[in-house]
């Protein structure tokens, strides 16, 4: 069966639902949660909340989300160094633990964003209105307060509840193109006065944190990721997601955000549920590729000299680093969740080079934050964790398995999307390059659309890195699967 037959979003939506249930994953909410949401109203503001509302806080986030985490702003303080503050929506403020909108959101643990529905942790009442981050409303929040001295230490750092505002939405694409100045300053920055230094002094600050974390080894890899185009519910092209300044901006104020909250905890003698990336087992792996490229690492794992090697690659290399950023990804190893207790120690996170970390910056879309938040609150109020030792531990496998399951589920509708696309071009020849190669089977990125197949004819001889010319000789969209066979020499 093909599957192509009506509408193709239909189509993804469906089968997007399927593999949601055969992953253990629910697409729907239960009718409980559902009332849950719809009876609730705005949190009333809490006595004593610090009150940060005039500071010029903004959010930047994809064009049309509306499930806004957090939002941010720099301040300025004597001397060489400044703060950078991050508020992180308070979604325990409306969703308490043990209640039915907190029951779905710890079966699935995560947001499903597929190639056709988004399959969101908490009802949209929720997670894009009343526990958003909203564009012009007063919220209640978390605030992770960051010193950030001149050479990017972290200079100081606090944790605390306040009620913010954020007086802009802004986009990255449109804020990026504005910092790189190669495009207009966004209405909406515009808007707000001294928000445009505000946010250029954000910036600054993220780039001196970022250039701490390489130092010390944080990895820079590039992996091909893609979102579907739609024309009137049919898919049309596949548009690859570019990095771009304002990315980096905000994934590095989070990563230095989510090392205080795990510092702040363990200060506080309350545990935690880290996300770590271990020292890589297959490192003598990841030595052989290197040494492939001409380039030694050394014998035991060493994120530093991993780290220069890809920037170095990534320069020489740029078509193939894509693909060497997947395979160096998948030799890493996946990241999970393991529980922190004081006075013990965790592993830290390989890929990012850091020591603690934690995930609490986005409670809309992940359970893990959502957990986080609860025992931030705890700490705070010097009240007693919400969690037993044994139920965090029970989490954290949880969290770990069901994130594993969301990944395979956009996975394999990403799949399907691409074997759509290309289900009326069999017999069209494509230019690609070889991504895999193993008994296992051999495969092929063509360059457009942007899409990965197995080479099922004509391998012999097709190595990792090689360009090669294919022809399209079948698609399963129920499956996902796309067949090349070999139409012209291999070379490299």
């Amino acid at each position: 069966m093909n599957g192509t037959d009506g509408p193709h979003r239909a189509i993804l939506q469906r089968i997007a639902h399927r593999v949601m249930l055969e992953r253990g994953l629910e697409p729907d909410f239960a009718p409980a949660a559902i009332a849950q949401a719809a009876n609730l109203s705005q949190a009333p503001a809490e006595k004593g909340l610090r009150d940060l509302r005039d500071l010029p806080w903004c959010s930047i986030d994809n064009d049309d989300s509306m499930d806004l985490d957090q939002i941010s702003v720099a301040r300025a303080l004597p001397g060489r160094t400044g703060q950078v503050l991050v508020a992180i929506a308070d979604v325990d403020a409306l969703v308490s633990k043990g209640s039915a909108v907190d029951d779905h959101a710890r079966v699935n643990t995560t947001s499903v964003y597929t190639a056709a529905e988004i399959f969101p942790m908490l009802p949209e009442r929720l997670s894009t209105d009343l526990t958003s981050l909203a564009d012009r409303q007063d919220r209640p929040a978390i605030v992770i307060e960051i010193g950030v001295g001149a050479d990017g230490s972290i200079a100081g750092s606090d944790v605390y509840r306040a009620v913010v505002r954020n007086h802009a939405k802004l986009a990255y694409d449109s804020v990026a193109a504005w910092l790189e100045r190669h495009g207009p300053v966004p209405p909406a920055l515009a808007a707000v006065p001294g928000l445009d230094a505000n946010l250029r002094t954000q910036d600054e600050m993220a780039q001196a944190l970022r250039e701490v974390r390489h130092e010390h080894g944080a990895l820079d890899l590039q992996t091909m990721e893609t979102r579907p185009v739609f024309e009137a519910d049919e898919i049309r092209d596949l548009k690859p997601e570019e990095r771009n300044r304002a990315k980096d901006l905000i994934e590095d104020l989070m990563v230095a955000a989510n090392g205080v909250t795990a510092r702040f905890l363990e200060a506080k003698g309350v545990p935690s549920l880290r996300r770590v990336v271990r020292t890589p087992k297959r490192w003598d792996r990841i030595v052989e590729v290197a040494a492939h490229l001409g380039a030694p690492l050394p014998g035991q794992p060493d994120a530093r000299a991993l780290a220069e090697f890809l920037v170095k690659r990534r320069a020489a290399d740029p078509l193939r680093f894509p693909d060497l950023s997947l395979t160096v990804v998948k030799l890493l190893g996946a990241g999970e969740y393991v529980v922190e207790r004081p006075g013990k120690d965790a592993p830290g996170h390989f890929g990012l080079a850091v020591k603690d970390y934690t995930h609490a910056t986005a409670p809309n879309r992940r359970f893990p934050d959502l957990i986080t938040q609860r025992l931030l609150k705890a700490a705070l109020s010097g009240g007693a964790p919400p969690y037993t030792d044994e139920e965090l531990g029970q989490l954290a496998a949880h969290c770990t398995q069901q994130e594993d399951a969301a990944n395979k589920v956009e996975r394999q509708v990403g799949k399907s999307a691409a074997a759509m696309l290309l289900a009326g071009q069999v017999g069209h020849a494509f230019d690609g390059i070889v991504t895999g190669a193993s008994e296992k089977g051999t495969w092929v990125r063509v360059f457009h659309p942007p899409v990965e197949g197995r080479l099922v004819r004509g391998f012999e001889g097709a190595d990792v890195g090689h360009r090669v010319r294919v022809r399209l000789v079948h698609t399963d969209v129920e499956r996902g699967f796309i067949d090349f066979d070999l139409a012209g020499a291999t070379g490299r």
